[in-house]
C-alpha cells in the first residue's frame, strides 16, 4: 500500500494512504486522547478530545476523522491543544457524577484516566445535573444514564455489529442522550443482553449486574457447599484482569485462585461441553435419520436464543433442545454430583464463571430447574471474577498451578473449542464423524469452520452422506442466515451461531478493552489449549462415559431428556 510521508511533532513518519492522523500518531508511539473513537467502529468524531493542530489550518482538526496527506505537519502537544482538551474534559466532567470511588469502573474508567493524564484534579459544575433514573430492569445489565458521556459507542455496536437496534441517540445539543426508544427500559425492548454495549462503553454508564455479594454470602455460609464451574473462554482471558497479555492461558492459576477464594470444589464447564456434544450430536443424527427439522441450530449461546425468541419465533423448532453447558452442569451438580458426594441438593450452591452477561438471564429462566432446584444459583462474568479475586487478596500471577476436581472437571480439547467461533461445530463434527463412519478420525482439525469470517461454510462426508454446515458469529451475520432459513434457501444440516463477535472469547462479560486484536489472540490460545490436550474428542471423555454408565443411561435417554434438554418461548 502506498505510504504517505508527514511530520508529527517534528518527527518524520509515514503511514498507509487513507490512514487517519490518530492511526499515524499511534504508529509513532504518540498517544492522542480519544473517547468516542473505537478501533473496531466507524468514525464518529463527536467528542473532540482528539483535536490536533495541522499547519495551514485555522481550526483544530479531529485526529480520528482527518486523513493524512503528503507533507502534512501535525502538532499534538501545543498549549492550544492542551487547553482545548482540558476544556472539553471539564465540560464533560461538569455534567458527570463525582462518585468515582463508588463506581464499578473505578480504576479502569477511560474518562477518569484522561482527566488524570491531563492533571485535572479540580473542576466544578455551574449547574447541578438532573439525576436520571437508573435502569436495573434486567437480570444481566444496568444502564446508568447519569454516567453516559454521549460518545455513541454503545449505539454503534448495537445497530451496526449486532443489528438489534436497542440503543438510540435522543434529543439534541446539551439534552442529547442514549437510551432505548420512547424512554423504555431495557426489559421493555428486544434487548438480548449480549453486553457488547458494555464492552465498548468508556465509563460506568453500562455494566453487568453485580452478583459478587451473593457469591460471598454463599461462601461465608458454612451450611452451603459452594461449587464453581469455569467456562472455556475464561481461561484465555482472566489473566488480562491481572496485567497479562490477551491470549495468556491461565487455567492452572485460575483453579488455584478459585480455591484460594473459598470455593469448596472447582469444576470445569468443559465437562458438560463434552456432554453437550454427545447429546447435540445424537440429536442431529436423529433429525437426519428421521426427517426432523433441519437445519438444526445450536443452543449454547443465551443471547442468540433470546434473539431467536424475539425475532424468529417461527424458527424455534430448528433450535437444538439441548441446554447450554452451563445449565447442564447445574442440573448435574444438583443430581449426579449430589448423589456422588452425599450432599443434599438444596445445600449445593452453584456458581458459574462466564464470559457472558446473558448467562445471568439464562440461569434465572424458569425452564432451568429440572433438577427440582434452580440449576445455577449465581453467574459472575470474567470481569466480576477479577474483582472478586482482588477483594480476596489473590496475587494471581504468583499462584502455584492447580487442577480441576473430578469428576466434573475432566474434559477434552474438543470442549475447549466452545470458546471460539466455529468451536462447537468442530467439536460436534469430530464426534458425529466417528459415530456415523465407525472409523477413527485421524485429522481432527476442521479448519474450514475456523477464523473470523462472519459466515463460514463446510461440507463433511459422513459415509457417503454429504452434510453441509454453517457457522456465524455476531447477530448481524446470524440474521442473514436466519433470513435464508426462513426463505427456505439454506440447505444446511447444522448451523452454529454465537451471539458475540468471535464467539465466547469476545463475550460481553470479558475484560474491558476487548477488540479484534484481543479476540484473535484468545482464539489462537483456544486452539493451543485444544492441541495440548491428551484427549481431543468429546466421546472419549472417560468421566462423561462414566456419567452415562452410572446415571444417564444413554444420549437422548429419558433421564438426559428430563435434565439436559429444554424448550424455548415466543417473545415476539
Amino acid at each position: 500500500m502506498e505510504q504517505v510521508a508527514m511530520k508529527i511533532n517534528g518527527a518524520a513518519v509515514s503511514a498507509p494512504q487513507g490512514s487517519t492522523i490518530l492511526e499515524a500518531a499511534r504508529q509513532l508511539g504518540v498517544k492522542i486522547p480519544s473517547l468516542c473513537h473505537h478501533p473496531d467502529q466507524r468514525v464518529k468524531a463527536n467528542c473532540r478530545v482528539c483535536v490536533v493542530e495541522v499547519e495551514g489550518s485555522r481550526n483544530l482538526m479531529p485526529a480520528c476523522s482527518t486523513r493524512v496527506a503528503p507533507g502534512m505537519e501535525i502538532r499534538t502537544n501545543t498549549a492550544r491543544v492542551r487547553e482545548t482538551v482540558q476544556t472539553i474534559l471539564e465540560l464533560i466532567l461538569s455534567n458527570h457524577p463525582q462518585d468515582c470511588p463508588n463506581c464499578i469502573r473505578n480504576g479502569n474508567c477511560e474518562l477518569r484516566q484522561l482527566a488524570a493524564d491531563y492533571g485535572m484534579r479540580e473542576y466544578k459544575a455551574d449547574i447541578e445535573p438532573v439525576a436520571l433514573p437508573i435502569d436495573t430492569s434486567t437480570l444481566s445489565l444496568v444502564r446508568d444514564p447519569n454516567k453516559c458521556i454521549k460518545c455513541g459507542r454503545c449505539a454503534e455496536v448495537c445497530h451496526h455489529v449486532q443489528e438489534t437496534g436497542i440503543l438510540y441517540s435522543h434529543f439534541r445539543s446539551t439534552d442529547i442522550g442514549v437510551a432505548p426508544e420512547y424512554g423504555k427500559q431495557l426489559s421493555e425492548v428486544n434487548c438480548v443482553l449480549c453486553g457488547q454495549c458494555v464492552l465498548v462503553c468508556p465509563t460506568g454508564a453500562l455494566h453487568e449486574k453485580d452478583d459478587i455479594p451473593a457469591v460471598w454470602a454463599a461462601i461465608d455460609n458454612h451450611e452451603k457447599h459452594v461449587v464453581v464451574q469455569v467456562a472455556p473462554a475464561v481461561r484465555v482471558s482472566i489473566a488480562e484482569e491481572f496485567g497479562q497479555a490477551p491470549g495468556t492461558i491461565a487455567t492452572d492459576k485460575l483453579v488455584s485462585a478459585l480455591r484460594f477464594a473459598g470455593f469448596d470444589r472447582v469444576f470445569d464447564t468443559d465437562f458438560t461441553a463434552d456432554l453437550t456434544i454427545l447429546e447435540e450430536g445424537h440429536e442431529l443424527l436423529r433429525r437426519l435419520q428421521t426427517g426432523g427439522t433441519l437445519p438444526m441450530l445450536t443452543s449454547c449461546s443465551p443471547g442468540w436464543i433470546k434473539f431467536m425468541e424475539h425475532n424468529y419465533p417461527d424458527l424455534l423448532p430448528h433450535l437444538s433442545t439441548c441446554k447450554s453447558p452451563q445449565q447442564m452442569f447445574g442440573a448435574l451438580a444438583k443430581t449426579y454430583y449430589a448423589q456422588l458426594s452425599g450432599i443434599a441438593p438444596e445445600d449445593i450452591f452453584v456458581v458459574s464463571i462466564m464470559p457472558c452477561t446473558a448467562k445471568k438471564f439464562e440461569s434465572a429462566r424458569p425452564e432451568m430447574a429440572d433438577s427440582g432446584y434452580r440449576d445455577v444459583d449465581a453467574v459472575l462474568t470474567t470481569r466480576e471474577l477479577g474483582r472478586l479475586l482482588r477483594q480476596a487478596g489473590v496475587d494471581f500471577n504468583k499462584l502455584p498451578p492447580g487442577e480441576f476436581d473430578a469428576p466434573l472437571g475432566v474434559s477434552t480439547g474438543a470442549a475447549a473449542l466452545f470458546g471460539a467461533t466455529g468451536g462447537v461445530m468442530e467439536a460436534a463434527l469430530r464426534t458425529v464423524y466417528e459415530v456415523v463412519v465407525q472409523e477413527e478420525l485421524t485429522e481432527v482439525n476442521f479448519t474450514e469452520v475456523r477464523g473470523m469470517a462472519g459466515i463460514k461454510e463446510a461440507t463433511v462426508d459422513l459415509n457417503g452422506l454429504p452434510v453441509k454446515v454453517a457457522v456465524a458469529h455476531g447477530l448481524a451475520h446470524a440474521r442473514r442466515l436466519m433470513d435464508d432459513v426462513r426463505a427456505g434457501q439454506a440447505d444446511y444440516a447444522f448451523v452454529e451461531v454465537m451471539c458475540c463477535p468471535g464467539g465466547c472469547i469476545g463475550g460481553g462479560g470479558q475484560p474491558y478493552g476487548t477488540g479484534t486484536a484481543s479476540r484473535e489472540a484468545r482464539i489462537a490460545a483456544t486452539y493451543a489449549v485444544d492441541a495440548a490436550m491428551p484427549l481431543r474428542k468429546s466421546h472419549h471423555n472417560p468421566a462423561v462415559q462414566q456419567l452415562y454408565q452410572d446415571f444417564l443411561g444413554q444420549p437422548l435417554g429419558e433421564k438426559s431428556h428430563h435434565l439436559l434438554h429444554t424448550a424455548y418461548c415466543d417473545r415476539s
